[in-house]
């Protein structure tokens, strides 16, 4: 069968050779290709540019694979999976649960691949990853012999590619819960129901570094199964920690009894209500943590995501003792590191407090991040000190 191809303009080809990895719908002259296709890009010039992924749904007409004039068999995903692996082992330590593959960080665009101690999850996020799910899925058996291989295609942008949500066992066998370890602290993930794909990988690192500098009385303010929570527990003198979802609640719950931590109280609230009535009454802490899900779901979203942010980072600074820790997130991609820092600075105005920055962190090391694409950049973590 014909290799397909598709033509892309200057502007779609310079943007490749300027080190970004999709392409656009509206870069696209000219497509002799099936859906799903591994295709030949060409520019107006019918000169090579790579070969990539080709969706006949999605905007993002072409996720490119390589610059190379190579073919992209089996051989090739194997080479691209080793290599994310190998890295892995030098910057993941301490832990059974990372991120194996991440996406177009890893020059796999659309494929992730978590690792939660024994076992795989999944999720081929486009219709040229999902046409070579089950080579994926082969080569991820010969490599890592994991005990069973889940897939989590349940995400919404799955939608955008004409695709299925599906949510369904792949190999083997995997358990309701799997526990990893973090450091000393100990993780129950569900995979097939939790966030993501069982858990939040991307903080792993932020958990331990707020550890580095937490003591005394301590409110995690969006805990969900508790990750910061438990980290800083041996740290602090006591700490609570609140979420508005009662499952999560129970997760994290079952989490302390695991590690058997006696000094974290767990309790079902709204963060916002929480930190206003703290505020009102005059409790105080000597560490605020807060890492709220995403509000900033697009663009549109933006002011209001903004408004969020302010709201619960102004109230957390008036309720810390003076020298206090503020650990601050947002896994907003559509707020940038800038914006983030401006709206944490009109925070600690208009609480009247002065703030020193302690630490800027992103995403743990396995979730790398590719400098010419600033998609693959989303977390922001600040640690700071409250005056």
């Amino acid at each position: 069968m014909p290799e397909g191809k598709v033509k892309i303009s200057r502007r779609g080809a310079d943007r490749i050779r300027f080190g970004h990895l999709w392409v656009y719908r509206s870069d696209v002259r000219d497509v002799e290709a099936q859906s799903g296709d591994t295709v030949r890009v060409l520019d107006e010039g019918n000169n090579f540019i790579g070969r990539a992924f080709f969706s006949s749904r999605s905007q993002i007409t072409l996720r490119l694979l390589t610059r190379e004039d190579v073919p992209a068999d089996t051989d090739f995903f194997r080479t691209r999976i080793q290599d994310a692996a190998e890295y892995r082992k030098k910057v993941v330590a301490g832990t059974d649960s990372y991120r194996l593959v991440y996406g177009e960080s890893d020059l796999l665009p659309s494929i992730v691949v978590d690792r939660y101690s024994d076992y795989l999850v999944i999720q081929t996020l486009s219709q040229g990853a999902e046409r070579r799910k089950q080579e994926i899925l082969s080569l991820l058996i010969e490599m890592f012999s994991p005990r069973g291989i889940l897939e989590r295609n349940d995400p919404r942008v799955r939608e955008l590619e004409g695709l299925e949500r599906v949510n369904s066992l792949l190999y083997g066998e995997v358990p309701e819960q799997v526990t990893s370890t973090q450091k000393s602290t100990r993780f129950i993930h569900d995979l097939r129901t939790g966030q993501k794909t069982g858990g939040f990988l991307d903080q792993c690192e932020n958990h331990l570094a707020a550890a580095d500098y937490v003591s005394g009385e301590v409110l995690d303010a969006f805990t969900y199964h508790g990750g910061f929570a438990l980290t800083v527990a041996p740290h602090a003198k006591y700490v609570e920690a609140i979420d508005l979802s009662a499952a999560a609640i129970s997760a994290a719950r079952e989490n302390q009894k695991l590690n058997g931590f006696e000094n974290v109280t767990f309790a079902e609230g709204n963060a916002f209500d929480a930190l206003k009535a703290y505020d009102s009454s005059g409790r105080r802490f000597d560490a605020v943590i807060l890492d709220p899900p995403a509000f900033a779901k697009n663009r549109e979203s933006m002011p209001a995501a903004a408004r969020g942010y302010k709201e619960i980072n102004l109230r957390a600074m008036r309720i810390l003792r003076p020298g206090g820790l503020l650990v601050t997130c947002s896994c907003s991609y559509h707020i940038p590191e800038p914006l983030f820092l401006q709206i944490v600075a009109e925070a600690a105005t208009d609480s009247h407090r002065c703030v020193q920055v302690i630490e800027r962190r992103t995403q743990s090391k396995d979730h790398p991040i590719l400098l010419t694409m600033p998609e693959t950049q989303y977390l922001k973590c600040l640690i700071l000190r409250i005056l």
